[in-house]
C-alpha cells in the first residue's frame, strides 16, 4: 500500500514541479489561490519547481530502496510539512481562513501528511536499526 501511495504522491510532486519549470505562468494563473500571494516571480517559481522534482525523487527513492532513502523521505515530509504550516499559518489570517484550508486540502496539506506517513518507520529490528520495507 505505501509503494501504492507513494507513487501516485511522487507522480503528483513530479507533475506540480515540471508545470512549474516547464510552465510557470501557466501554473500560477491555474493553481487556486496562488495569485493572491504576490506578482508572478518565474525564478521564484522554477526555484519551488526544482524542490518539488528532488521530493519526487526522494519518494520513489523511499519506495524502492526504503533502508537507505529514510533520511531523504524525511526531508521530503519536512519541506512539505513546513510548507503546510505556512499555508495554515497564512490562512489564520484571512477573513475566510476555512475556505482557505478547504481550498489547500488536497494539494498542500494532504501530500503533506501522505509524506510523513512515508517517511514513518514501518518496522524496527530488535536492535534498533531501521528494516523499513
Amino acid at each position: 500500500m505505501r509503494g501504492i501511495i507513494g507513487g501516485l504522491l511522487a507522480a503528483v510532486l513530479a507533475g506540480n514541479g515540471a508545470a512549474m519549470l516547464a510552465a510557470g505562468a501557466w501554473w500560477y494563473a491555474t493553481v487556486p489561490g496562488v495569485t493572491q500571494t504576490g506578482p508572478y516571480n518565474p525564478h521564484f517559481v522554477k526555484d519551488i519547481g526544482a524542490a518539488y522534482l528532488v521530493c519526487a525523487a526522494a519518494v520513489v527513492w523511499r519506495i524502492a530502496w526504503p533502508a537507505t532513502a529514510w533520511s531523504a523521505s524525511v526531508a521530503v515530509a519536512a519541506f512539505l510539512g513546513l510548507h503546510g504550516v505556512i499555508h495554515l499559518a497564512d490562512s489564520l489570517g484571512d477573513p475566510a481562513p476555512l475556505a482557505d484550508l478547504l481550498r489547500d486540502a488536497p494539494g498542500v496539506f494532504i501530500p503533506a501528511l501522505l509524506a510523513a506517513w512515508i517517511a514513518w518507520p514501518s518496522n524496527r529490528s530488535p536492535a534498533g536499526g531501521r528494516t523499513d520495507a
